[in-house]
């Protein structure tokens, strides 16, 4: 294993200056995204060519690319599609639903170009509170049939390409916890493109076990988000986990937090991944409001880098 980070908390730095700071910290890999609002790469010039830059910088740089990403885009694939996703792209339903769809595409193109074979991403969800089975008491199973047909041929695109693309199970994604991971894939007839961004806490978030995700799934997990979670009892009490409002309110019930300072024991969760067969980059996502960006990353790869299993398990010698 390795470790990276995603892209989006060095956001405010030169490109050239994030990646240099990148490596300084201790990083081995980077997750880029490609969505329009990120401000390190246009995915169409990119495409024309630019490319070779890209990876020629990342190379000098000293790090790797682990994944590319797209969750804004992707996002619009299954909606919302009102005014709340505007923002991304403005259009009705079915225009943004193809925008989604053509993002994604230029996206496993260009992560076959630069010789990356993870896309992550999201793909959606029409109405995310179908989880609650009023008033449409089969809403969330109808949702399962424009899953299917919308996902398929973008998949089918990925597999054009040789890239898989990694979901990122999170709230108002229509697969989001196990159940509906492993239901996204019966859908899916278990298209071979299609696997999981793992992202532990988002799982805690809503109350789940890390752990037995990867017990039972990991042979489909693609990529991995370093991130942890912490439940705030005292703050439970008033809010559950799940408060709405901004993600730095003091009073929330729960948390994102940067590894070692939230609930997630990382020794069994890395052996259980170590188990499952994964080998690839820990990208630390750093969205915990109670630290700054560097300081942040600096503590969470401290906390992490004794962690990492780099050497394959031997056969036993006792």
């Amino acid at each position: 294993m390795k470790l990276g980070l995603c892209a989006q908390v060095l956001y405010h730095l030169p490109w050239g200056e994030a990646l240099s700071t990148a490596r300084r910290l201790g990083c081995e890999a980077i997750e880029l995204p490609v969505d329009a609002r990120n401000p390190f790469l246009d995915l169409d010039e990119a495409l024309a060519g630019g490319w070779r830059r890209i990876a020629r910088d990342v190379r000098n740089a000293g790090l790797e690319i682990s994944a590319l990403s797209n969750h804004q885009e992707g996002q619009l694939l299954l909606g919302p599609h009102g005014a709340d996703t505007d923002a991304v792209h403005a259009g009705d339903p079915e225009q943004k639903a193809r925008y989604a769809a053509l993002r994604l595409e230029q996206t496993a193109a260009l992560a076959e170009h630069l010789e990356v074979g993870v896309v992550c991403g999201f793909t959606g969800c029409e109405e995310p509170s179908r989880w609650f089975p009023w008033p449409l008491a089969d809403g969330y199973e109808r949702m399962g049939t424009k899953y299917r047909d919308r996902l398929l041929p973008v998949l089918d695109a990925f597999s054009r390409h040789g890239i898989r693309f990694a979901h990122e199970c999170h709230p108002k994604q229509f697969a989001y916890n196990l159940e509906t991971a492993r239901l996204a894939l019966e859908l899916l007839d278990g298209h071979p493109a299609f696997a999981f961004n793992f992202d532990p806490a988002n799982l805690m978030l809503a109350d789940m076990s890390p752990v037995v995700f990867v017990a039972e799934l990991g042979a489909r997990i693609a990529h991995v988000h370093a991130k942890d979670g912490e439940r705030v009892a005292h703050q439970i009490a008033r809010s559950g986990l799940l408060a709405h409002g901004p993600w730095d309110r003091r009073d929330r019930g729960f948390r994102f937090r940067i590894p070692g300072w939230g609930d997630l024991d990382w020794k069994k969760l890395i052996t259980e991944l170590r188990l499952a067969g994964y080998d690839g980059v820990l990208a630390i996502e750093h969205e915990d409001p109670t630290v700054g960006r560097l300081e942040g990353l600096q503590k969470a790869l401290d906390h992490l880098a004794p962690l990492v299993l780099r050497d394959p398990p031997e056969s036993p010698w006792w």
